[in-house]
């Protein structure tokens, strides 16, 4: 537990180091790569955090989704049962800051999404090793989620946060497919 916590940690201070242009620029590429993938292509509804800095930037991601008609489904955690729904988002004005300045959408102004209904979810994360692996940020929501979903996943990283290894443990579960500024990483 200690050895990802340090490796969080770590990763944190990498990214934050990164200047604004070269963050935004970045997160475009990324973005763009995105756009030109097979997956994006297919995908009718996205599940998709509400990024904030030092994460790959989503605003422009969802805003593209809604302009190509793509349904957009957030997350929306539920700290008592330490699970997590995802709700449909039409609008950023649907989102309240809850917990650590998250955004997650407010659920009188959203709808449920059924987990069956996404055919594509982007996992957020710190580290990703290149077969798929993550390092997320602690709270186990994301794991506990994946368990359970049998659709395409897909997770968006700057280059700094691929790295050959990480701690390991049996309930953790590969993306298919990680997309950053330069490459794209398959399971």
């Amino acid at each position: 537990m200690e050895e990802k916590q340090n490796s969080r940690q770590a990763m944190m201070e990498r990214l934050k180091s990164m200047a604004d242009g070269e963050y935004r620029e970045r997160s475009e590429r990324i973005a763009s790569n995105f756009f030109g993938n097979p997956v994006w292509e297919k995908a009718q509804v996205i599940g998709i955090t509400i990024s904030r800095p030092p994460e790959v930037d989503t605003y422009g991601i969802i805003e593209k989704a809604w302009r190509e008609g793509k349904r957009i489904a957030v997350p929306k955690c539920l700290p008592a049962t330490r699970e997590m729904q995802f709700r449909y988002l039409t609008d950023f004005s649907q989102l309240e800051k809850v917990y650590y300045g998250l955004l997650e959408p407010i659920v009188e102004q959203t709808e449920h999404a059924d987990l069956n209904d996404i055919s594509l979810l982007v996992v957020p994360g710190l580290a990703f090793t290149r077969d798929g692996y993550r390092l997320g940020f602690g709270g186990g929501y994301y794991d506990r989620f994946l368990a359970r979903y049998k659709g395409e996943t897909a997770s968006l990283a700057f280059n700094c946060q691929i790295v050959e290894q990480l701690p390991i443990e049996e309930h953790d579960r590969p993306v298919g497919l990680i997309l950053t500024e330069e490459a794209d990483f398959h399971k």
